[in-house]
Order: C-alpha cells, then structure tokens, then sequence
C-alpha cells in the first residue's frame, strides 16, 4: 500500500476521491448536501459567540451605551437561536440518513450487490473473495475506503468554513495600528513584521498536521498486519458463537489453540509493528504535532497582547482574535491533516474501484427462453470441453449427450469426475471453454442469461435454508402460495413435520430471527430444499446428492414416489449411491472428466469390466456380506 500511495500522482488521486463522493452522491443524494450545511452551520456558530462577546466587551470597557448593549445582545441570543435551529434541523436531517449509512455500512451493501451482479464464474474467483476481503478489513480496523472518503468531505467542509470565520474575524488584528506612542511597540505596524509574524503562524500550522500525517502513513505501513489481526478477531468471535462447531471446540479444546494463535498473530499487541511505532516515529511525530500546536497558540497570545499592549483595539477585541485565530489555525491545520489523509486513502480507493469495475465477461444474451406448457426442453452437450479458469487441466473433456425430454438420468462417478461441473454447464453458471450446450438447438449463450436460469431447479450438495418461515424459504419471496407450498412439501414427504410446526408454513425455521423458530435436522432440511425446488415448477429437476442426508428407508420413501415428485420434468440427479440409479431411465458414468458409459442399470451392470460395474460391486458388498 505505501510503494502505491508514494508512486500514484496527485491527479490520479483527486480523481478517484471525486469518484468516491460521486458515488456517495448518487447513492445518498441528500447526505451530502445535507452534510455540507450542517458542518457549515456548526462551523460558523462560534464566531457568532466570538464576534459579539467581543462587541459587548468593547462596549462595557469603553463608553458602556445601554441601548447598544442591549441591541448587541438582543441580537447575539437571536442569531444564536436561528442558527441553533437551522444546525438541530439540519443534524435531525443528516442523522437519519447518517443512519441508513452504517447500517449500509455494516451489511457491505455496496459490495454485496457487487457480488450477486457478477457472474458466478468470476465470484467463484478466490482472488476476488480476496479483494473483498481486503476491502473489508481495512475498513473494519481503520474505516479505509469509501467511508473514509465520505469522512473526509464532512471535515473538509466544516475546516473550510472554520478557517473562512476566522480569517473575516482575524484580517483586521493584522491592518489596525498599534497608537505612535507605543514607543519600541511600533515595530508591529511594520509590514515585514506582519509578514514574519504570518509566515511563523502558518509555518506552525502547516508543521503540526504534516507530523499527524507521519502517524497516519504509520499505521498505513502496518495494514499488512491489521488486516490479518482484524480477520482473524472476526473468526475467533464467529467460531465461538457458532453452535455447529461447539462439539468439536469442548472435545479437543480447539479454544486454546485459537488464543495461542491469537497471541502470535496480533496486530495491535504491546510487542506488534504497530506498538512499536507508538513507542517510536510515531509516538514522537505526535508530541511533536501538539508541542506545535501550543506553540502557535502562544505565538498568537504574544502577538494580539502586545498589540492591545499598544493600543490598537480594545480589550474586547483580545477575545475575539485570540478565539478567531486559534479557530483559523485549527481549521488549516485540519484541512492539511484531511488533505494528507485522502491522499492515503486514495490507495484503498483504487482497491474498492478496481473491485466495483470488476467486468462480466459471459455474454447476457437476448433470445427469450420459449414458454413451453408441455415443458418439451431438448438439451444437447456437443463436444463440450471446460477448464476452471487459471488451470491448465480440463475437467470436463469432449462430452457429447442429448437428454431425452421427460426422462430420469442420473450421473454417477467418483469425487472429482466432473458430475457437479456438468450441472454447473447446464444451468450455465459458467460457459464452455471449447464446444457448445444447445437448448432446442439453439446455443444457450444467445439465450437471456435470467430467462434461461429459470427453467431449472436445483438441489445442490452444499445448500442453504435460510431463518425465515418454511413458507418464505420455498417461494423464495415474502409472500407465497399455501396450495403450491403443501403440495411441494408433501411431494417431499416433509408436510407431516411443517403441519405440526406451530405455525406450520408461517414457522420460523432456526432461531436467528425468532426465538421460537424450528430447528430441523438435516435429513429434514434436505427435504426442505427438494420441496423449493418444486415449488418453482421449472422444466428441469437437478439434485446433486438429493438423499445424501437421509436414513435409508426415508431415501426408499423419495426414490418410490420419484414419478410424482418429479411429473413431466426432465430430471437429473448426481448420487453416489448407486442404488438409488436403478430408479432411473438412463445412467451417465463419469471418468475423471469424460464421459465413460451411457445406458440404464441392467445394460451397465452386463458390461463386465465397465466403470459402472466396478462401482457397483464395490457397494454391494456391504449390502450383501453377511
């Protein structure tokens, strides 16, 4: 991160903090507009108080008029009460977006959206995940990225403000002239007085956040580490939270292997990078930024005294430049300090874009998917080769298939044979590296990418419920049909356990969003995921391991029922257990990668010698010993 903030010119960096407020604009439009006029408001209502203490002082110090103290008075309380309301009206108005932010924030919307948007071949990427990741952690440990870009415009504006008051309110300390009869004093009127007087005031000032940014560039130095500190808290906390892991934890103790892991990881320990830059650089690039601080602070009560001392304003006035400058100060300072910062985090907002620009190369298509009610799909694999991207191995080689519309195929073989990506083919989460997928002879890839997807169903090995009612979880969407939703349960043979459910379909599955939701097991939850599947009536039936959850006579329940469950759909399923194949009409056997035999049980179990033979055998004795 340091060699790409040092290396990337000040153009490229303006650049992409203008594309972060840009994108904060057209995702926010009011924060921040609404930002602005709060800092302003805020940045603006000392020097009300600053500028009329002074008046009042003055007036009480010199000729004391009544009717013009009261009128300065009068006025200092209304302008206080109109600004206050503007300032609260304005806070009230950006909080509650401010608010919409975090929990933006915190749910990563932004990049979750990202995710969902691009094709699955490019968020199966671990180098994306890893880009994501990164994101995350350096705005979990050090609020990086965009919302640092988002932070940096609200100071920027209320410095700005500050350091206009303050020059309105402080420009006449430096043109008023001390009186003739100030003997040596009269050296202040002296313009090269004035000018060393400014240059040493703004020397101070830009000196002590250019010391602040040494501490920033610190802590920058150190992201490596805070990244991996930061993941590794996260996952400290999540697995001791998690109940599926809370055997397993208490059985081999696996919480003392994490602390002693923790100890040596830590980024933010006594003996880290980071601690010993605190006790270091950075550690003395601070005393010295607030050593500077007083320091200009001082320079300023010796300079405005000294000009009171001869004459040339009132005490009142003391307080107001005094309070003005000390203002001014603080707000270059601050401006300086945010100026250093955006350029730091220009590097973390390269990293946010160039995940955001991530492209999705596989082409939408157009051609609408033909709504057929007889549900007649033909599906044919022509010389169909694939490779996962940045492998040089093929998984899948030279398959050649056509499905016969309305009939049961199972696709058998070992692990890593290429079963699940030849689902993946199909159902076109990635495209062919050579040859093409038809679908009533046309290429799949001219198909409109959503349309062609919803013409299947899939159970996948590694599938997900999510907390929400039984109901909800099978339509997929807040509102469902309780006809559909029974008929696919029963279908499944999990509507006798939705029934008794308390709420039956409208139960809460886990208790993460309800306390009194359902916990099922998993040969239940596998059942769960074939009835949302058949609830959205799709053309084609996938289940990958349907029935690897299940005890053996509730998986002879849903092989016998297979015709009903299935209907007129094309079915596909992947099972290692090879006695559920003989319930359908053709059988693929995979060999690592190509596609080895083709027929149904009895014609593959005649061909001695054969993969599928082999497989079987080698189950059946365990069915038959004994």
């Amino acid at each position: 991160m340091n060699e790409e903030h040092e290396t990337m010119s000040w153009k490229e960096k303006i650049r992409l903090n203008k594309r972060a407020l840009a994108l904060w604009y057209r995702e926010y439009p009011a924060l921040l507009a609404t930002t602005a006029v709060y800092a302003a408001v805020n940045a603006a209502l000392p020097y009300i108080t600053i500028y009329f203490s002074a008046q009042i002082l003055n007036e009480l110090a010199g000729e004391r008029q009544k009717e013009l103290l009261v009128r300065r008075i009068v006025l200092l309380l209304v302008l206080e009460a109109v600004v206050l309301l503007v300032k609260a009206a304005f806070y009230r108005w950006n909080n509650s977006i401010s608010n919409e932010v975090c929990r933006y924030l915190y749910d990563h919307r932004r990049y979750l959206d990202k995710m969902l948007s691009m094709d699955f071949c490019t968020a199966e990427d671990p180098a994306v995940h890893e880009q994501l990741n990164a994101i995350r952690q350096t705005a979990q440990w050090g609020s990086w990225g965009m919302e640092k870009a988002y932070m940096n415009f609200r100071q920027f504006v209320e410095a700005g403000f500050q350091m206009v008051g303050g020059i309105a309110l402080s420009v006449t300390l430096f043109t008023l002239p001390v009186r003739a009869d100030a003997g040596a004093l009269t050296v202040l009127n002296s313009p090269l007085c004035i000018a060393i007087i400014a240059a040493l005031m703004a020397g101070v000032a830009v000196l002590s956040p250019y010391m602040e940014n040494i501490g920033t560039r610190c802590w920058v130095a150190c992201d490596e580490e805070m990244r991996l500190s930061n993941r590794f808290f996260r996952f400290r906390m999540n697995l001791m939270t998690d109940n599926k892991c809370a055997l397993d934890i208490r059985m081999y103790r696996q919480d003392i292997l994490v602390s002693q892991i923790d100890d040596v990881n830590s980024g933010f320990a006594t003996n880290s990078r980071i601690a010993g830059y605190a006790r270091g650089r950075m550690g003395l690039a601070g005393a010295a930024s607030a050593a500077l601080s007083r320091l200009f602070i001082g320079i300023v009560y010796l300079f405005v005294c000294l000009k009171a001392w001869g004459g040339a304003f009132g005490v009142g006035s003391v307080t107001q430049y005094i309070g003005a400058l000390t203002a001014l100060a603080g707000g270059f300072s601050k401006l300086l300090e945010i100026v250093g910062n955006a350029g730091i985090n220009a590097g973390y907002l390269k990293h946010t874009f160039d995940f955001l620009d991530i492209p999705n190369p596989m082409y939408q298509g157009s051609l609408t998917v033909e709504k057929r009610s007889d549900k007649k799909y033909e599906v044919e694999f022509r010389d169909v080769s694939f490779r996962y991207p940045n492998t040089d191995k093929d998984v899948l080689k030279n398959i050649s298939l056509r499905f016969q519309v309305g009939r049961r195929l199972a696709l058998v073989g070992q692990n890593g044979s290429g079963k699940t990506t030849f689902i993946k083919l199909l159902c076109r989460l990635y495209d062919p590296t050579e040859g093409e997928i038809l679908l009533n002879g046309i290429d799949i890839r001219k198909y409109n990418y959503l349309e062609y997807m919803q013409i299947f169903s899939v159970v996948f090995q590694d599938f997900r419920l999510l907390a929400f009612p039984v109901g909800q979880n099978l339509a997929a969407a807040a509102a469902y049909d309780l006809i559909l939703a029974e008929s696919s349960c029963r279908k499944a043979g999990v509507w006798e356990r939705v029934a008794k459910m308390r709420d039956g379909l409208d139960t809460f599955l886990y208790k993460d969003m309800d306390e009194e939701g359902v916990l099922v097991s998993g040969g239940e939850e596998q059942k769960l995921a074939i009835a949302r599947a058949l609830y959205r009536d799709s053309a084609f039936l996938i289940l990958d391991e349907p029935t690897a959850a299940l005890d053996p006579i509730a998986e002879y329940e849903i092989y016998t029922k297979l015709n009903e469950i299935v209907g007129d759909r094309t079915a596909i399923y992947i099972s290692h257990r090879l006695a559920s194949c003989r319930f359908c009409d053709e059988i693929i056997v995979f060999h690592e990668g190509r596609m080895v035999q083709q027929g149904s049980h009895e014609t593959l179990l005649m061909q001695c010698g054969g993969k599928y033979s082999e497989l079987w055998n080698a189950q059946a004795q365990y069915y038959t010993e004994g």
